[in-house]
């Protein structure tokens, strides 16, 4: 859907606002963690759990460049640091596990976070509303129709990265520029940094679970940074810009 404009709303300073989906509107890294345990209770035998977590996150880093974001990567990943840890000597049985534990968190549960239905309901049909989310096409398609946001939403941006060019073309699209539109998550690299830097405004919602490779410093000095709590203090946040 492509921003028309209305009257009412091109006084304003604000016009579309970006939501992230994972940790910002419902619960996701929870799953990842809980996943990890397994993986590294697969192979306990094998070296000692901290060890086995170092080798993932260092697999993770890697292979983002071939693999993006997402499931699918994580547990190709889990199956790299399995045949590194034991020296190329896993059992076909763990390989399947793994398989198994992946396609798990492929239909883990959709869990909304506190104040989401509410903050969205005060929004919609003020504001042009975009989820702007990263990741697995079909993953993320999944979580958005049971999570029973869809229909707050203008528009569904699924992108493979989120950088200030993602920014600038998906506000240019559905708007008119980032300069008047507004970037909500819980993800510094990702959500706020990257926004900050297209020329939009960047609201930090900080969540207690976020993976170590999504975290950066925060930009305190960048005058269209902003951080609440919890998504309820939005509406107001948004009313304090004029």
């Amino acid at each position: 859907m492509v921003w028309t404009g209305m009257t009412s709303m091109s006084l304003r300073p604000l016009a579309v606002i970006g939501f992230d989906a994972d940790d910002t509107l419902w619960q996701n890294e929870h799953y990842y963690r809980l996943t990890e345990r397994t993986f590294v209770d697969l192979l306990a035998g094998y070296a000692e759990g901290r060890n086995i977590s170092e080798r993932l996150l260092e697999a993770e880093r890697r292979n983002l460049s071939h693999y993006g974001f997402g499931i699918k990567g994580f547990t190709l990943s889990m199956i790299e640091t399995a045949l590194e840890i034991t020296e190329g000597r896993v059992p076909a049985r763990v390989i399947g596990d793994i398989l198994g534990i992946g396609r798990e968190l492929l239909s883990h549960p959709v869990d909304t976070l506190p104040h989401v239905h509410e903050t969205l309901e005060a929004l919609t049909g003020d504001y042009f509303l975009v989820l702007i989310t990263k990741g697995d096409l079909f993953d993320q398609e999944r979580k958005l129709a049971q999570s029973g946001l869809g229909d707050f939403f203008d528009a569904v941006e699924i992108v493979s990265d989120k950088t200030a060019t993602t920014y600038r073309r998906i506000f240019s699209r559905h708007g008119d520029g980032p300069e008047r539109a507004m970037m909500v998550g819980n993800s510094l690299k990702s959500d706020i940094v990257p926004a900050i830097a297209a020329g939009a405004f960047g609201v930090f919602v900080p969540h207690e679970l976020t993976w170590v490779l999504e975290s950066v410093e925060k930009p305190v000095e960048a005058p269209r940074f902003r951080e609440i709590d919890t998504l309820r203090a939005l509406p107001e946040l948004i009313a304090s810009l004029g």
